[in-house]
């Protein structure tokens, strides 16, 4: 068996044709022409980001005394998007192609020349001098709360979910009775009104972000900030992913967001035309946004240090990561193409991490008969009762086993003669191609102690 240490290039092509075949991502509203830059989650997609989130969940919540969960609103009073800065600030600059009608941000790297003048050349249809003056275009969809549609009505879908965490402080903070330092998490549906979205699950109008607030002393934000950077990098590997593939990139001039007092990315190398982009951010956020809801609210967001007598509004370090984002991450790691010995066809395999593997084991009767499919409907029932098994009996053995490598399923079991004569089971590993002999009623513990490390 030959294995690459890492996917091909340019692997999207190949990674959407499969995870619309095996059922792991369609394009949303698909028998209608679909929805553009919108996804639906197939039974294995939405399994797989779960699995992504609850590793999130438990590192940031279930496994530490410091960080309180929330589950915020998607829906927001109005004014709250007017103190974050969104209303007035959340804008990208768009230009128009009077020939081709088609649109384009102004800083399309496609775009020949300058727009609005003579030489602009549209990066769709190649003419000249078509392409508009920039406007500016915000980000944030834009609905109505109750009856009537007007100014008095108007409402947003969060284009974040940090926000509900910010106006959601003090009511966290007194409820828990938490102390500085200590963090607020959500897992949650955000949606931008992107105007050149792309690249499959990447960049898209509706996702989830998993964000995480941690509120600190002023003086002790750099200390924090820099624990947190070390932290989210540390869990981006447990997922599996290579540490070759795994990069900081440090904001700095202009690139820093005007709140930051200082930001790195955690980016991923896609490979391909994609290159390292940003998974998550970690930012010092300052006390910005308690200063802003604070302002705009009239409401006193102030935390009272009772040992020390004192308040102040806390600094906040910020961890933002996207569960899309991630998922595409993981499913492009994972992505292999191996010949192996002896076969005159190769292998797909995604080699997922057992901890975010859709399917943890496929169980297969060697054949339809002898008792086969009985000892392993059995044995897949007491295995489903600690992880989500696959049953499969159609087929030869070969293409069953490359079936579930295609999907990621990091063993699979299969029932033969011997079983039903000993009782044992062969168990075979995804990625090494090795098989072992145990007792069918060893299997379960086997399996999970193998998805624990």
């Amino acid at each position: 068996m030959t294995t690459s240490p890492k996917a091909a290039p340019e692997v999207m092509e190949k990674l959407v044709s499969l995870c619309k075949r095996r059922g792991f991502i369609f394009q949303s509203s698909e028998i209608y022409g679909g929805a553009g830059s919108v996804w639906d989650y197939g039974p294995l997609g939405v399994e797989l980001k779960r699995n992504i989130k609850e590793l999130w969940w438990n590192a940031m919540v279930r496994a530490r005394d410091d960080i309180e969960g929330l589950d915020a609103a998607i829906l927001m009073h109005p004014r709250v998007w007017e103190a974050s800065g969104h209303v007035a600030g959340f804008v990208d600059p768009l230009v128009d192609c009077k020939n081709c009608k088609k649109r384009f941000r102004a800083d399309d790297p496609r775009i020949k020349g300058t727009p609005g003048a003579p030489d602009g050349q549209c990066p769709a249809c190649g003419m000249k001098g078509t392409l508009s003056e920039p406007r500016q275009f915000n980000l944030m969809f834009k609905t109505f709360m109750g009856p009537v549609e007007d100014s008095a009505s108007v409402a947003y879908l969060r284009p974040e979910t940090a926000q509900g965490i910010y106006v959601n402080f003090l009511n966290v903070q007194q409820s828990t009775r938490q102390k500085v330092p200590f963090g607020i998490a959500q897992i949650g549906k955000a949606f931008r009104n992107e105007i050149t979205p792309g690249n499959f699950i990447f960049r898209t109008r509706e996702f989830e972000q998993m964000e995480m607030q941690f509120f600190v002393e002023p003086d002790d934000a750099p200390k924090w900030f820099d624990y947190w950077k070390a932290e989210r990098m540390s869990w981006h590997r447990s997922l599996g992913i290579d540490q070759a593939r795994l990069s900081y990139h440090e904001h700095s001039g202009a690139e820093l967001a005007h709140y930051a007092k200082a930001a790195f990315d955690i980016q991923f190398d896609f490979g391909g035309t994609l290159g390292s982009q940003e998974i998550e951010g970690i930012h010092n956020r300052g006390d910005f946004d308690l200063t802003q809801h604070q302002a705009f609210s009239g409401k006193k967001l102030e935390y009272f240090d009772q040992p020390n007598n004192k308040r102040f509004l806390p600094w906040v370090i910020e961890t933002s990561v996207g569960a899309d984002r991630t998922t595409l991450a993981v499913l492009t790691n994972a992505y292999r193409e191996e010949s192996v010995a002896g076969e005159d066809e190769g292998r797909t395999v995604l080699a997922l991490s057992p901890l975010i593997a859709p399917i943890k084991a496929g169980v297969f009767p060697l054949v339809k008969k002898d008792g086969m499919p009985e000892m392993a409907q059995k044995l897949s029932a007491e295995l489903r009762a600690a992880f989500p098994v696959f049953y499969d009996d159609s087929g030869a053995i070969g293409r069953r086993y490359r079936r579930q490598d295609e999907v990621g399923t990091p063993f699979c079991v299969t029932v033969d003669g011997e079983s039903l004569a000993e009782g044992t089971v062969t168990i075979r590993d995804r990625d090494t191609l090795q098989q072992i002999r145990l007792p069918a009623e060893q299997v379960r513990a086997h399996i999970s102690e193998r998805i624990a490390r």
